[in-house]
């Protein structure tokens, strides 16, 4: 199926399958090639079949059936031409036997067309007009359906992971005599559902599942939005590989990355905030209801830094000389529109100073402050969650690093680092518990397209920024801290909701700035209500040179980076 948009008017569609099928965990191991400008490796998917999440409310499903009669009626796609393989000639190296079968308890939900409904993004992105969610190909068996433009897909392949050591703890055998699709398939289901406490091990088990041997080749094709995988034999999500390693590499014109220069004149690469997210950096399940957690190991030559939204501060490891490795990692399940990276020449910039005559770094919380400060039950899904953690409550500062070109070290020591720690510090006497348990702030290229762009663990702040004074530098970091609760730990339910985010951050980033000051009540009111009104003055300047088709926030205009919900 290969979607022809409108760019003035259509919003970019969602392709993958989430209702029937959703990933997990993303494992990454990639290249950065500067002089080709591509990034290449693989990446693993661990599944876990989705008909558990479907939501039962017979309306939604009746209005979401009908959106994907008249939007998705799915076709053969095109073939995927690669210098490797031919996609059409992509086939299993082994053959299996053992499948799954489906439980005749189980309904069956497509319709007379293969088609199925769409629960999931009709109660999570039931405003895009495109929203195609695919499971059963007809009668050819169960179709993977992830989002992805600008991609080479190389190979796909199923993973063994019953070969890796120690998997037996996850089956019910004693040891692994014989293995089918099934007993794989309870492996990663095994996984993917061990408790938040043992997210170490979890993360030292996917490493270790990634690295196993592949078990045969799957059928894949590639159209313009979406990869579409294949096994022969599979009918349903249930029977399908529940871990599988994709093979690709970026293109130079994808839009997800930027390829440039630093105001140094070094190179670097960085997301750039594109409104296609990632899915021109890996394939991905793009809809903000894919929630998931990842680890990435990137290599890149020994010049340059790594940096990613991970909650790890990572340091690198040098593999050989001229090349160096750095590992990231979450554990706070996220959309994939969330995961950052940026490799340049960046020269950390460190404090000189440890205090500011205007601005204090820290201050003592009043009894009345303190009194939500407490260790909570939270409702949402199961990780580890700052807000539980009794330390992570009372920390004002959390760890932060500043990057930038080396030309721009002294204007950031200037302004820049010295304004962090209160910021941050103001946030928490307003907020509480911060949701990251850290912060890289990175001064990225000239051809930044705003002010600022807040990811977890990460914050991309404009140069611009930086010769403003401290009012301008402190209001913006103090938006991109806000969108930490607002944008990023909360996230609208689709993108046309975006202006909830931007809406708490723009009035949090005048509390915060006031705390920052330590202005008075009656100072911090005037300079409020000073900038309301000049922010409802240009929003009327906007309106009036603005078309009416640009007065509406549409997917296609906004580079979503939605949290959980």
């Amino acid at each position: 199926m290969d979607i022809q948009l409108d760019p003035a008017g259509d919003d970019l569609p969602l392709m993958a399958n989430t209702s029937h099928i959703l990933v997990k965990h993303y494992v990454l191991d990639l290249d950065v090639d500067f002089e080709s400008q591509v990034i290449e490796g693989t990446i693993v998917l661990f599944l876990e079949d989705g008909n558990r999440f479907k939501k039962q409310n017979s309306s939604i499903e009746e209005a979401c059936q009908s959106e994907s009669n008249k939007a998705c009626n799915f076709g053969m796609p095109e073939p995927c031409h690669v210098p490797v393989t031919n996609a059409r000639t992509v086939s299993s190296e082994m053959e299996y036997n053992d499948f799954a079968i489906c439980s005749k308890g189980e309904k069956d939900t497509s319709d007379k067309d293969g088609n199925h409904d769409n629960q999931e993004h009709a109660s999570g992105i039931s405003s895009s007009k495109y929203c195609c969610d695919t499971g059963n190909h007809g009668s050819e068996g169960f179709l993977l359906v992830l989002d992805c433009c600008d991609l080479s897909v190389l190979k796909v392949e199923e993973v063994d992971v019953a070969a890796v050591p120690g998997m037996e703890k996850f089956t019910r055998s004693p040891e692994l005599t014989v293995v089918s699709e099934e007993l794989r398939n309870q492996i990663v289901r095994e996984l993917v559902t061990l408790p938040a406490n043992r997210w170490r091990e979890q993360l030292d088990y996917y490493a270790r599942c990634s690295q196993a041997p592949g078990c045969g080749e799957l059928l894949f094709d590639t159209d313009t939005w979406s990869l579409q995988i294949r096994k022969t034999g599979a009918q349903t999500a249930t029977d399908f590989p529940h871990a599988i390693r994709i093979w690709y590499k970026t293109k130079p014109e994808g839009r997800s990355v930027t390829w440039t220069s630093d105001q140094s004149g070094s190179p670097c690469v960085y997301t750039v905030g594109s409104p296609v997210n990632n899915r021109a950096l890996f394939p991905c399940q793009e809809p903000p209801v894919a929630m998931s957690t990842w680890q990435a190991t990137v290599r890149a030559a020994a010049s340059f830094v790594v940096l990613m939204s991970g909650e790890n501060s990572a340091k690198p490891t040098q593999l050989w000389e001229g090349c160096s490795s750095w590992y990231y990692y979450v554990t706070m399940p996220m959309p994939a529109s969330t995961f950052t990276i940026a490799v340049g020449c960046w020269t950390e910039v460190k404090m000189e100073t440890c205090s500011s005559a205007d601005l204090a770094t820290e201050r003592p919380f009043s009894p009345s402050e303190a009194d939500f400060r407490h260790v909570g039950v939270c409702s949402h899904m199961e990780y580890p969650c700052r807000f539980q953690n009794a330390s992570a409550t009372t920390q004002e500062i959390i760890p932060h690093r500043v990057f930038a070109p080396v030309c721009l070290t002294g204007a950031c020591q200037e302004t820049l680092v010295q304004l962090i720690p209160p910021c941050l510090s103001a946030a928490h006497s307003v907020l509480g518990t911060h949701p990251f348990s850290r912060l890289d702030v990175l001064i990225v290229p000239a051809n930044f397209p705003s002010l600022g762009m807040a990811s977890p663990h990460i914050m991309f702040l404009s140069q611009s920024i930086l010769t403003g004074g401290s009012h301008l530098c402190g209001t913006r970091l103090c938006h991109e801290i806000a969108h930490a609760w607002f944008g990023l730990a909360l996230g609208a339910r689709d993108w046309t909701e975006e202006w909830l985010s931007e809406g708490f951050a723009s009035h949090l980033e005048d509390v915060f700035w006031a705390a920052a000051q330590q202005l008075t009540p009656y100072e911090a009111r005037e300079q409020q209500e000073l900038r309301a009104c000049l922010r409802w003055r240009r929003l009327q300047d906007e309106m009036q040179s603005s078309p009416e088709e640009m007065q509406v926030l549409r997917f296609s205009h906004v580079a979503g980076r939605s949290g959980n919900f």
